[in-house]
């Protein structure tokens, strides 16, 4: 029978190298993310979504009211059309 002394080295793992815990926190980290332009459109479109969803009011006869105008034919015009792009160009660059 072997007695072996209390905190023996274990002769498979090596002991702690003295010095070696300075040289690692000498080197600095820097941690960074890169979004893909695809997961970046994912969001913005889940943020919409979401905001949509918490809107609280829903005009259901509104929307049935513009579905009848644009199954229409004489309501889709060229003079309809060209308001309607010109209200579109205004709201994003105006």
């Amino acid at each position: 029978m072997t007695i072996d002394r209390v905190g023996s080295i274990d002769p498979i793992q090596p002991g702690k190298k003295p010095g070696r815990s300075d040289q690692v926190n000498q080197i600095p980290i820097k941690d960074s993310i890169n979004i893909s332009s695809e997961a970046a459109e994912k969001a913005e479109l889940y943020r919409v979504k979401e905001i949509a969803a918490a809107a609280s009011e829903v005009r259901t006869g509104k929307i049935e009211e513009l579905r009848a105008k644009i199954n229409d034919p004489a309501y889709l015009n060229k003079d309809v059309i060209n308001a309607t792009a010109d209200k579109i160009i205004d709201a994003l660059f105006g």
